[in-house]
């Protein structure tokens, strides 16, 4: 299994509020992918901070979602958006 966890840092509010507008649909289309466990980006205290939960049931199913972010929407869209992320497979 592979688990990514961290934080999308926003440096200002209208790029938290492009997270929060393409949110719907890149969960959707991520919990929609084979091997795809768990995916959950939510809101923290912080209005530019957003915490990032992702499970993958291995490196493959794990390969494909990070691939297709990569050319999405969301991608695009979030690019300037600093990822703190950490990666762990078990």
């Amino acid at each position: 299994m592979i688990t990514l966890e961290g934080f999308l840092r926003c440096s200002r509010l209208e790029a938290s509020q492009i997270v929060a507008d393409n949110l719907p649909e890149h969960q959707q289309r991520s919990l929609a992918e084979a091997g795809c466990l768990r995916f959950s980006v939510t809101r923290t205290d912080d209005p530019l901070v957003w915490r990032v939960e992702e499970s993958f049931i291995d490196r493959k199913a794990f390969t494909f979602h990070q691939q297709r972010v990569a050319t999405s929407g969301w991608g695009s869209k979030t690019a300037g958006i600093i990822r703190d992320y950490t990666i762990t497979e078990e």
